[in-house]
């Protein structure tokens, strides 16, 4: 069997993708990235190998993307994260045509053509009220942990006006509407509501085309795949499960089978040695 992993080497965490040759998921594995890039990448490929029934040594290649993708010394070959995620958008909906990529650090749009291939793309500013970040901060700040957003957002009952166009703006924004009294739920929910403005911005910037495809950890939250969806008039694609937090390092791991096979149709090696 040719076993392939893809890594997506994050800010916030590591996520790594084992396929077969037949493109099925064997496993799947995600831990905080940390500041030791290389190490959090070697211990995501140990324990992913591990859910998959495989040892490091029977993964034929592998492929990084992601913030750290030139930090993971074993690996075969590293991609743009624009390149992963555009294949693996594309695997998960064929008629995938445009993109949007909502992680904690960046916000990304791209449109794609009929061979899964970037045509252009677009980046929010530095500023991090136009991330996932901008949630994670807004949540802590109120004294709730990151895995409290989803509860949060399904019980707002109403959206409350944060437009300030940077984080610092923004919080305050928030201070004011707890001093006010304004429930957690529905501060999380302008929040959310915030972030879905400019990503909806974002995306016609670069003309968008159907079908278009959420990606990124925020895509994990139901509520704010439906606003965005409303927001842009049209309907979209979402992966299942956890699988928006992935979608870059499954990219990786069909590009991986793809250069794989170049490879051995010309006689050349798979996994570099240790």
């Amino acid at each position: 069997m040719s076993a392939v992993i893809g890594l997506d080497i994050g800010t916030t965490y590591t996520k790594g993708v084992i396929l077969d040759e037949n493109y099925v998921i064997l496993a799947r594995h995600m831990k905080a990235t940390g500041s030791q890039l290389q190490q959090a990448a070697a211990a995501v490929v140990l324990e992913t190998a591990e859910k998959a029934g495989l040892t490091q040594d029977d993964i034929a290649y592998c492929i990084t993307t992601g913030y750290g993708r030139h930090q993971y010394d074993e690996r075969n070959l590293q991609v743009t994260d624009l390149t992963a995620t555009a294949r693996g958008a594309s695997f998960l909906f064929p008629g995938t045509r445009t993109v949007l990529d909502i992680g904690g650090q960046t916000m990304k749009a791209s449109r794609l053509d009929n061979k899964c291939k970037v045509q252009t793309f677009r980046l929010n500013d530095k500023c991090a009220s136009g991330t996932g970040m901008f949630l994670e901060k807004t949540v802590r700040y109120m004294g709730y942990d990151t895995e409290d957003i989803d509860g949060l957002l399904q019980n707002a009952s109403e959206a409350v006006s944060i437009s300030g166009v940077c984080t610092v703006f923004a919080e305050s924004e928030v201070i004011n509407h707890l001093s006010n009294s304004v429930p957690a739920e529905n501060i999380m929910y302008g929040a959310g509501l915030s972030l879905t403005k400019r990503s909806v911005q974002l995306l016609k910037r670069i003309q968008v085309e159907d079908e278009v495809t959420l990606v990124g950890g925020i895509l994990r939250w139901n509520v704010m795949a439906e606003a965005i969806k409303k927001e842009l008039g049209r309907p979209v694609n979402v992966p299942g499960d956890d699988m928006p937090q992935y979608t870059a390092a499954l990219g990786c791991a069909i590009l991986g089978h793809i250069s794989l096979g170049k490879q051995k149709e010309k006689g050349g090696a798979g996994r570099k040695a240790a």
